[in-house]
């Protein structure tokens, strides 16, 4: 079983957002909710419905690989967003793990295809990244 999302708080989230980039770790906010999206969202955030979730996870990982902040929420963050969350994780979990035969394989000639199959950034791979999911979701972030 996995273990428990982190959470962010939106008022960390605003601070964050409102800094100027060269002063704010690099930050992606996912919106995961479905049709509930209409109605506003957080800016500069990426609307990835929880329904395509399946289809997309492994695309978003590598999309995402620069990062050092990924923060995840749906309207109350209760289950979408932790859901989501964890999926990624595991999902980060899995392609990292796999990189680890591209290092297995590099005196074989063949490191950069097997990374280029992968998908992942031999150089960015292995950076820690923060996974939180907004405390509250878009529904408390509204009330702001």
């Amino acid at each position: 079983m996995s273990s428990p999302p982190s959470y962010m708080t939106r008022e960390d989230l605003s601070a964050f957002l409102l800094r100027p980039v060269t002063a704010r770790p690099s930050i992606a906010v996912i919106d995961v909710r479905d049709d509930d999206h209409v109605g506003g969202h957080i800016y500069s955030s990426t609307h990835v419905p929880s329904s395509t979730l399946d289809h997309k996870i492994s695309e978003l990982v590598r999309t995402l690989s620069g990062k050092d902040i990924v923060i995840f929420h749906c309207a109350l963050s209760q289950q979408r967003g932790p859901t989501a969350a964890r999926r990624y994780a595991r999902e980060r979990t899995r392609l990292l793990s796999s990189t680890t035969h591209v290092d297995s394989v590099a005196a074989l000639g063949m490191k950069d295809m097997v990374s280029e199959r992968i998908g992942l950034d031999p150089e960015v791979e292995g950076a820690e990244q923060k996974i939180y999911v907004l405390d509250g979701g878009f529904v408390k972030w509204q009330e702001k």
